[in-house]
This record gives C-alpha cells, sequence and structure tokens, in this order.
C-alpha cells in the first residue's frame, strides 16, 4: 500500500499521471485527512465533499482556484476569521473570478450570467455545435491519423464558447490563434509554455472593447444582449463586471470540455467492444458521458477555506484551514458508486458525480458541456468505421505513454493520438 505521508500531492508526478491509488489509500484511512506538506485537509469522501460545497456560510470559496499556492496573504487567527478573509481577499489571485466569490456577490454575478446565457441562445448555439464539428472533423481526419485534442477538441470548444457569447465570426481565427497558436501553462500548473499575453488579461481586452461598443451603438446581436444584461434588481453592471463573467465562462469551459472529451474519446479507443455497443446504439452516449466525468473527472478538485471552526467527517478544522475537495476522489468512493474503479456505461447513479461541483459554484457550463460531448462523439462516429489508440505516438497495450496537465487543478491528457478507418 502506498505511503500516503512521503508523497506531496501537488509536486508528484506519479500522483500527477495516476492518482486513484493514493487517494482511495487516504480516504481509507480516513475521507477528511490533513496531508504533512501543505497542511491542506483533504477531504476524498463523497458525503463530505458535498456537505463542505453546500455551505457557503462556514466556507469561502476566495481560494477556490489557488488552494495553498500562494496561501491567504496575511495570518487567518481565531475563531472567525470572515472579516479577515473579506479584508484581503483581494489580494489572492484570480480574486475577481467567479468561481472565487462568495454570496451575496457571487448570487449576484451567476445570475448576471444566467440572463446573458438564455435558453433560447443556448439552443442556437446547438444547432451551430452540428455545423462547427462537422467543419472541424474536415480540418482533423484526414490520412488516418490525428492528434484529437489539438486538431478537434481544443478549436471546437473554443469556438462553441465564441459563438455562444457573440464573438463575431471575423475574430474567430483571432481567438483561435491567441488560444491554439501553442501550448500554454493552466491554472495550478507547475509547468508550461507561457503566450505572450495571460489568457485573462487577453480576453479582458478583447470583451471590454465589444461590451463597451454595443453599449455605444446596440446592433441587436448577442454581444448586444451581453453588453445590456442587469442584475437581478435591474441595476446596469459595470463594463467590467460583464467582462468578468464572460471571461470566466469562455476560459473555464474550454479548459473542462477539451478534458471531457478527449477522456470519452480515449475510453472508446481502448474499449473496441465498448466502441462497438454505441456505435451500435446512440442512445448510449449521454451515459458514457456521465460515466467518464465520473471516473475521469476533467477538475481534480475545488478549494474552501474554512472560516470558523468546524467538523467535517468527524474530523475537527480548525478556522483559516484550507480544503481540498477532491473530485476525483468523490466520484470513486465505494459507499457511493460501488465497484468505483470499473468503468459502467450503464452506472444508475453515474450523474450522482460531482464533477462539474455542488451547490451555488456548481459550473453553469455542465449542460453546455454535455451537449458538445453529445455533438463531437455522435459526429466521431459517424465519420469512422473505427478508431484507435495510435501505438507509435502512446506505445503498446498495457504500457501506453500517456501525458497529463502538469497542474493539480484539472485532469486530463495533454495529446490524444489516434488512428481510424473511414
Amino acid at each position: 500500500m502506498i505511503d500516503i505521508d512521503a508523497v506531496d500531492f501537488f509536486m508528484s508526478d506519479k500522483v500527477l499521471h495516476s492518482p486513484y491509488e493514493y487517494l482511495a489509500t487516504m480516504r481509507e484511512q480516513c475521507p477528511v485527512r490533513r496531508e504533512p506538506h501543505h497542511g491542506v485537509f483533504m477531504v476524498t469522501g463523497y458525503d463530505e465533499a458535498v456537505q463542505v460545497y453546500n455551505d457557503t456560510e462556514r466556507f469561502s470559496a476566495c481560494v477556490s482556484v489557488t488552494g495553498p499556492f500562494p496561501g491567504f496573504p496575511v495570518p487567518l487567527e481565531g475563531d472567525d476569521v470572515s472579516a479577515t478573509i473579506a479584508a484581503h481577499r483581494d489580494e489572492l489571485p484570480m480574486s475577481d473570478q467567479l468561481p472565487t466569490l462568495d454570496p451575496p456577490l457571487h448570487t449576484d454575478h451567476r445570475a448576471l450570467l444566467a440572463r446573458m446565457i438564455t435558453p433560447k441562445r443556448l439552443k442556437e448555439n446547438e444547432e451551430f455545435m452540428w455545423r462547427l464539428a462537422d467543419r472541424q472533423y474536415d480540418e482533423a481526419l484526414t490520412g488516418g491519423k490525428a492528434e484529437f485534442n489539438g486538431s478537434y477538441a481544443g478549436p471546437f470548444a473554443m469556438l462553441v464558447i465564441a459563438d455562444l457569447l457573440g464573438v463575431p465570426e471575423s475574430d474567430h481565427a483571432e481567438f483561435r490563434e491567441a488560444f491554439h497558436g501553442g501550448q500554454a501553462g493552466t491554472i495550478g500548473s507547475t509547468a508550461g509554455e507561457s503566450l505572450p499575453h495571460t489568457p485573462l488579461s487577453y480576453l479582458y481586452e478583447k470583451f471590454t472593447g465589444y461590451v463597451e461598443d454595443r453599449r455605444r451603438q446596440p446592433r441587436g446581436d448577442v454581444l448586444t444582449g451581453l453588453a445590456s444584461a442587469t442584475f437581478p434588481d435591474g441595476s446596469m453592471p459595470e463594463v467590467i463586471d460583464v467582462v468578468r463573467v464572460a471571461s470566466n465562462l469562455f476560459a473555464a469551459g474550454q479548459e473542462t470540455t477539451v478534458r471531457l472529451l478527449s477522456s470519452a474519446v480515449m475510453i472508446l479507443a481502448e474499449n473496441p467492444e465498448l466502441q462497438e455497443r454505441v456505435r451500435a446504439d446512440r442512445k448510449l452516449i449521454p451515459g458514457l458521458i456521465e460515466e467518464t466525468l465520473r471516473w475521469e473527472s476533467p477538475v481534480r478538485g475545488d478549494f474552501r477555506l474554512s472560516k470558523v471552526p468546524v467538523t467535517v467527517g468527524g474530523v475537527d478544522v480548525p478556522a483559516g484551514s484550507t480544503l481540498m475537495l477532491l473530485n476525483t476522489a468523490a466520484n470513486r468512493d465505494p459507499r457511493k458508486f460501488p465497484a468505483p474503479d470499473e468503468f459502467d456505461i450503464e452506472r444508475p447513479n453515474a450523474r450522482s458525480h460531482v464533477a462539474f461541483g455542488r451547490g451555488v459554484h456548481a459550473c453553469p457550463g455542465a449542460p453546455l458541456a454535455r451537449a458538445e460531448a453529445v455533438v463531437s462523439l455522435t459526429r466521431l462516429l459517424e465519420r469512422t468505421s473505427n478508431f484507435w489508440i495510435d501505438e507509435e505516438k502512446h506505445g503498446p497495450a498495457g504500457h501506453r505513454r500517456y501525458r497529463y496537465l502538469p497542474t493539480f487543478m484539472l485532469r486530463g491528457l495533454t495529446r490524444l493520438h489516434v488512428e481510424y478507418s473511414e
């Protein structure tokens, strides 16, 4: 059995590529356990994670995307550190982003997102997805081989979000070059090449220009709807508030969707019998997507900061403690999912996973990601008669060489090379 105290979850290359033995061992010892290297309370149990996700009174999301790095900027002492959090949260990285906000500010900004992205707009966007999938597969499926992430999943996910938010099609090529012209580091990354700009600074600049232009000259288009969205009380948000919400959806939606798509394709490519079942019955695709989300969660976990002393899973957690809610572990908790390490496309409770989080911070783009996966997998199955792992790139079965994103926040392949027959 693995010695979990000897392993630094946040820095270990072995755990980066294969985390499940470490997480299962930790959960077996206690579903809430403080790791010794950075003092983070690791929440590996399903019920315990859901408890914390749903409790915004006693836990703050201010460290949700950074966790212990760099950590809170000042000491958090006493039995209630809420005032200290409020006074210093703006000093944390990404403190203006939706995932790091707490109610009631989070409530207003989340509602602003809902007013931007209406059911009608989502329906129009789904119609665009089918056309885009064909166009992107035209580009990706040439010569019997493809690197799925770079040739299809990345550009597809980016252009779906661009269309949803109304980015003019004349700017799509610029956005694609900005986000897929090279391989960049990402949230929680310990490595990666740098872009000439940060993704958020680029998005802030672009969406500020769009929103200011549409407020000056409304045009009846999607960006005008974005620019004119109001808070629940009817007040008009500052331009930067609209820009922050739109930019967060744009950036976060791509990351998780690309990982979901590549994991699902890898699973089908590694399992010929399963691929044949899904080819024969496309109604199995939604179940495949949910089990993929459970089995290989695109987000490894989320962080919270305890405001007051609290007990989670029978463990006393002091005020000011950092907790990591490990989706990858909760989704393989045998108390919730029997035989959790088996991939079961017909698992009856697969959709109970926490891959998209829970509570007020549950991923607002979850329906979009599911729709993108249905469209992408359906079209891939229609346009190929078979696809399998490229052994020249990834090695033979049983000895695969996959590389995963060098980040403690996300879980996903950097590249997925496949071969296919039409």
